[in-house]
């Protein structure tokens, strides 16, 4: 059904709700989301929205969970469709491989610049912006009657900053008066500017639907980066809210459960939106909560959380919060069969493993998290640097030697420089406690990209090592990752053969796919875990070949991405460029976290 005519009909008693996601990376991901979105889907939201990646990279995999989430499901979908490097022909394979499948809503979207460039650039000269899809589709005999389009807006401003809030108003009232049915918008933290902007908006005279898009805060780190991704503005209030609660994981979940359900409240109780878009990033138990927390859903068996009543209110209400509730679910059993048929209740992931089917990835902690989770690579889905070429060439400068590269690397450890390609955020107060190991291996050329010490049961608040719940206890075997030549591969791969003693365990992996382990086929390393009150030993960080690889795939592309900001020819792009094709990313584990310096003392004796 076209979202519009279902907006029309809707008579609950409650704005209407969409839950977002994306394509995960892997087959076992995409194998759980779909148990994920089975379970959300009791919760009867209006309509399923489905993310495309740019280019069509993930193409198939977008395809067929929009195609499931319609007709398995049996939940109106949403399929994204970009204009990022959409060779001709490709938009009108995308829009027939939809409508085969039943979907008849299209959120159409110009997407974010291809890698390595500054600026957006079109391939099919016919799609240069999100307008340029709506009125190819409308203008289609083939398409006009079967799609309703969906548009985005930028309650702050496009992140490109192209034009001024008036010329993006009127680029919205284009792309309306040129066919699209319905308003989505980008994400934001400020309900006051929100309503601000829908005022201005309504007086252009645009008057299809506006469904705000909101993301309940997951974890601090991830928080920042997306708002430095997307140019959000975040009111100092909120800042100061997450300040004293930043270390302690399960607060700033709670917060975030508190401050998008208080957002909601404002933006509905006005009565200038008929529903939400929940961006939720593949993850569950948030969006039920803000639910829960709002009274939009019942039926499930409620469980009071008193650690959310002693959260820092973010926004004043009058309503009194809900008792918070959990549904554990269904889940499937074979990745070959879990775009094809109904779930079942059998092997649910985590269950005596990781928790319970909700909450198993809960606490997502770095890029290697289970790669089993709908959520693994979350935390990359928006993909690219997060710089223009002009920003990346201020920060790192033009390096066009080894020696420079590993100055650069010496800087960020140093906070001489705030990022580096790898790393967007300054070096943690984590990382600061093994700096001295990370300079003596950075000097010697093995570029340090991610690392952490061991620890033996630090409190789950501790400021520095803490993370879950209060009152728990977390522990970490030291690690690093790092680039290097190939010999110094076979050194390592010697050194670890002839004095590991079976407690230390790598991957190496080139460019051009080779993989080189001592780690067994199906061997998968917990680094991080924690035992909190009430549940079972939670493992947020899990090295093993498959989450090894794909972050190797995306490492490598960081290489490429980079050597792409300098021309052709030039000793900066060569110097990149050799990189990529000539270094290797090697990945250590030392299992023996009850003595700190055990990593280290292996690699520098």
């Amino acid at each position: 059904m076209k979202l519009t005519d279902k907006i029309a009909t809707y008579n609950e008693s409650h704005p209407f709700y969409i839950f977002e996601f994306f394509p995960p990376r892997t087959d076992q991901g995409l194998e759980n989301l779909v148990s994920r979105i089975s379970r959300l889907s009791v919760l009867n939201p209006i309509a399923i929205s489905v993310t495309w990646g740019a280019g069509g990279s993930t193409k198939e995999r977008s395809l067929d969970l929009a195609g499931f989430t319609q007709s398995d499901i049996g939940v109106d979908t949403i399929m994204h469709l970009t204009c990022t490097n959409m060779v001709p022909g490709l938009v009108d394979d995308a829009l027939r491989a939809a409508k085969e499948r039943g979907i008849q809503n299209i959120l159409a979207l110009r997407g974010d610049p291809p890698r390595g460039e500054e600026k957006w650039t079109p391939v099919d000269p016919r799609f240069k912006h999100g307008i340029d899809l709506v009125t190819y589709i409308r203008s289609s005999p083939e398409f006009s009657s079967q799609f309703c389009i969906g548009v985005a807006a930028y309650p702050e401003g496009h992140p490109d900053r192209e034009t001024d809030e008036e010329g993006e108003l009127n680029f919205l009232k284009e792309k309306v008066d040129a066919g699209a049915d319905f308003i989505m918008t980008q994400l934001f933290y400020d309900a006051d500017v929100f309503l601000q902007w829908i005022q201005k908006v309504r007086a252009k005279g645009i008057t299809v639907p506006i469904i705000p898009g909101i993301m309940p805060i997951q974890t601090y780190s991830s928080f920042l980066r997306l708002i430095k991704l997307c140019g959000i503005r975040v009111p100092p209030s909120i800042m100061a809210d997450l300040e004293p609660i930043r270390h302690d994981d399960q607060l700033v979940k709670e917060y975030g459960v508190k401050l998008a359900a208080d957002m909601i409240r404002t933006i509905t109780v006005a009565g200038v939106v008929p529903g939400i878009n929940f961006c939720t990033l593949n993850l569950e138990k948030s969006v039920q909560l803000v639910l829960e927390n709002l009274h939009w859903a019942g039926g499930s068996p409620k469980i009071t959380n008193k650690l959310i009543a002693d959260a820092p209110s973010p926004i004043t209400s009058s309503q009194q919060d809900a008792d918070l509730v959990i549904t554990p679910g269904s889940a499937t059993t074979s990745a070959t069969n879990a775009l094809t048929s109904k779930q079942t209740l059998d092997n649910e992931p985590g269950r005596g493993e990781i928790n319970n089917a909700a909450t198993w990835d809960e606490f997502p902690n770095g890029r290697f998290g289970d790669y089993k989770s709908p959520a693994f690579g979350a935390q990359d889905q928006w993909g690219g640097l997060g710089l223009s070429r002009l920003e990346a060439t201020s920060e790192w400068g033009n390096p066009k030697t080894a020696a420079d590269l590993t100055d650069l690397f010496l800087r960020y450890l140093h906070s001489e420089i705030p990022t580096t390609p790898f790393s967007s955020l300054p070096l943690s107060p984590e990382s600061q406690t093994i700096l001295p190991h990370l300079e003596d291996l950075t000097k010697r050329g093995w570029w340090t990209v991610c690392s952490q010490p061991a620890v033996d049961g630090a409190a789950s608040t501790d400021e520095v090592f803490g993370w879950g719940p209060r009152g728990g206890y977390v522990f970490q075997k030291g690690f690093v990752e790092f680039f290097v030549e190939e010999n110094t591969v076979r050194n390592i791969e010697k050194k670890i053969e002839e004095e590991g003693n079976g407690y230390v365990h790598y991957f190496a992996a080139n460019h051009q796919g080779e993989c080189r382990s001592n780690v067994p086929e199906d061997g998968r390393n917990a680094v991080t875990w924690g035992m909190f009150p009430g549940q079972e030993i939670a493992q947020t960080t899990i090295i093993e070949r498959e989450s090894f690889l794909t972050w190797k795939e995306e490492a490598f592309s960081i290489w490429a991405e980079w050597a792409s900001f300098y021309s052709p020819g030039s000793s900066e792009r060569s110097l990149l460029e050799s990189v990529g094709r000539e270094r290797w990313l090697v990945s250590i584990v030392h299992h023996d976290y009850k003595r700190e310096d055990a990593l280290w003392t292996f690699l520098s004796s």
